[in-house]
């Protein structure tokens, strides 16, 4: 006789709702003796006996075969099935009004989550990431005030900690901007092609640690020089533009030499990406990509980052070189420049602010496209969330989903870690 295992003091009833049916325990008895049935969790049990099969078993014998059964069918004796569902009934006082003669029902492919997920046009996941790491020369992690949850990282412990902490929610791409001391800033931002300076200290570290890790740097002077610009500035105030090329290219080259993947010039100077291919191609980096800051424009979305970095300009502004916040169809000049002198990657730089042209540049390059959702954009949301007036989770998830729509293969952002955790939490 087959046997049920039922933990003691669960009677039939409790083992049928478990999820065995009285005909269910009758099939599947026969062919394994004993018959395992989840407990409730309201049980308690201190041991496990055998009670006896609820009815004896059926014999082989008796077991229809497939095509009795379809004989059955065929002849208008199909097994009875569930009865259909009643329809839900409306609230009380529900108008009653004739259907709207529709063909189209947008709302058909929204009613369930299972449809919903089977229709979603756009996806994001921890590989559309780049997480942007600040370091720092000290051995102690430093908060940044303006960019709450975010820190100068020291360049030894912290950096390779935050990394790990990034790969272990899937997210494997990172972006370095340093903390350069003061004593070490010049005119001519010298200290940025250093090959012992902070940027490419850390990348050897990391890829001795991380071989796999792909590592996108920065190419600009404003950390490195003295005027807190991007450029060489003359007397006059002008930015050089040129001569601030010709820095450029050997701070690409250097961070190539160290072992960086794609550098990423942000500077906004006229001819630099030319000018940097050239650079990496005749030192044999010819794998070294390059990801152009193609259109960036002149945010005011960029003081926590300048803060965290203390590189506000000494006096003026940037507007001689990076974009009018105005301007939509001067990014398609910058675009075609770009992509001509052999970007690899192009972006856009602030993201939300400029998700048309995003848009814009997704419509006239097949190109990947880069966007970074920049430090403004961080705090605000991180600000209205600790202030209670919006779900952190939800507003960035949304956020990220809507730059992603607009267009962009890749997103920089700050969220990256909590952003690639809640997505897998989803996925679970």
């Amino acid at each position: 006789m087959a046997g049920v295992t039922m933990a003691a003091g669960c009677g039939v009833s409790q083992a049928l709702s478990a999820g065995a049916s009285h005909e269910g325990l009758r099939r599947i008895a026969p062919a394994f003796g004993t018959v395992v049935v989840p407990i409730p969790s309201r049980c308690k049990v201190s041991r496990r006996v055998k009670v006896e099969a609820i009815a004896e078993p059926i014999a082989k014998s008796t077991v229809r075969t497939i095509e009795e059964c379809e004989a059955d069918v065929v002849a208008g004796n199909a097994p009875a099935a569930p009865p259909v569902p009643a329809k839900p009934k409306a609230p009380e006082g529900t108008p009653r009004i004739s259907p709207l003669v529709m063909p189209a029902r947008p709302r058909r492919n929204r009613r369930s989550a299972a449809l919903r997920a089977a229709f979603q046009e756009t996806t994001v996941s921890p590989a559309n990431f780049i997480l942007p790491l600040f370091v720092h020369e000290g051995e102690q992690n430093a908060p940044i005030g303006a960019m709450p949850g975010c820190q100068r990282l020291g360049w030894r412990h912290g950096l390779i900690d935050e990394v790990y902490k990034a790969r272990d929610v899937g997210v494997n791409n990172v972006v370095l901007f340093p903390k350069v001391p003061d004593a070490l800033k010049s005119s001519t931002g010298d200290e940025a092609y250093n090959p012992d300076g902070l940027v490419p200290r850390c990348i050897r570290l990391l890829k001795d640690k991380f071989p796999d890790l792909v590592i996108y740097t920065d190419v600009a002077l404003d950390p490195y020089s003295s005027d807190g610009h991007d450029g060489i500035v003359r007397e006059d105030g002008v930015i050089m533009n040129d001569e601030t090329v010709h820095q450029l290219c050997k701070q690409a080259v250097a961070q190539a030499q160290a072992g960086a993947d794609v550098v990423s010039p942000s500077d906004m100077m006229d001819g630099r990406v030319g000018a940097i291919r050239n650079a990496l191609d005749l030192a044999g980096y010819h794998d070294v990509s390059i990801m152009a800051y193609t259109a960036k424009y002149a945010s005011a979305f960029y003081g926590p980052f300048r803060e965290a970095l203390d590189s506000n300009p000494r006096f003026g502004d940037k507007k001689t070189y990076q974009m009018n916040p105005a301007n939509y169809r001067e990014a398609l000049i910058e675009t075609r420049l770009d992509e001509a002198e052999g970007a690899d990657i192009l972006m856009v730089k602030p993201a939300m602010p400029y998700l048309d042209v995003i848009r814009l540049l997704r419509d006239n390059t097949a190109l990947p496209i880069s966007a970074y959702q920049v430090s403004g954009e961080y705090s605000m949301i991180k600000a209205a969330a600790a202030a209670g007036m919006l779900d952190e989770k939800k507003a960035v998830l949304e956020s990220l989903l809507s730059i992603r729509r607009a267009g962009a293969d890749v997103i920089l952002t700050y969220f990256a870690i909590p952003a690639a955790q809640w997505l897998c939490a989803e996925r679970i």
